[in-house]
This record gives C-alpha cells, sequence and structure tokens, in this order.
C-alpha cells in the first residue's frame, strides 16, 4: 500500500499480502510514512468508508475524505 501526496511524490509505502482489506492497513501504512510531518487530509476510495477508521484518523487529526458506499 502506498501513499502519495498530490503530486503523486509518495509518502509512505507498506508491505504486506494481498489478502487484508486496504482499510486495515491505514494505520500501519502511516506509522512508514518518509516524512515527520504528518498530513491532515486522507483521501481514499469508497473501501475507505468507515466510521470506526473516520474516528480513529480524527483523533489523530487527519481527515478522512471518502465517498460513502451506498452513493
Amino acid at each position: 500500500m502506498a501513499v502519495a501526496d498530490r503530486s503523486g511524490l509518495p509518502l509512505a509505502v507498506f508491505l504486506t499480502s494481498a489478502s487484508p482489506h486496504e482499510v486495515t492497513l491505514v494505520h500501519d501504512t502511516l506509522k512508514e510514512r518518509f516524512f515527520r510531518s504528518q498530513r491532515i487530509r486522507l483521501i481514499g476510495d469508497r473501501a475507505y468508508d468507515s466510521d470506526k477508521l473516520d474516528r480513529e484518523l480524527n483523533d489523530k487529526h487527519i481527515e478522512l475524505i471518502a465517498p460513502h458506499r451506498d452513493s
């Protein structure tokens, strides 16, 4: 899993098997970031629509932006 900025610059990369759902890999991926400063927004696709993940990231002052699955 990789996280990049709006210019495509890689910010974090985490390698694991393909079986876990992406939403379960967010925290491990963010721990592997290449920069000390933490981004304030995380944009993902519908797979990231999770109230639990939204709350957990909000506790770390990260805004999750993802479309609702039922949209």
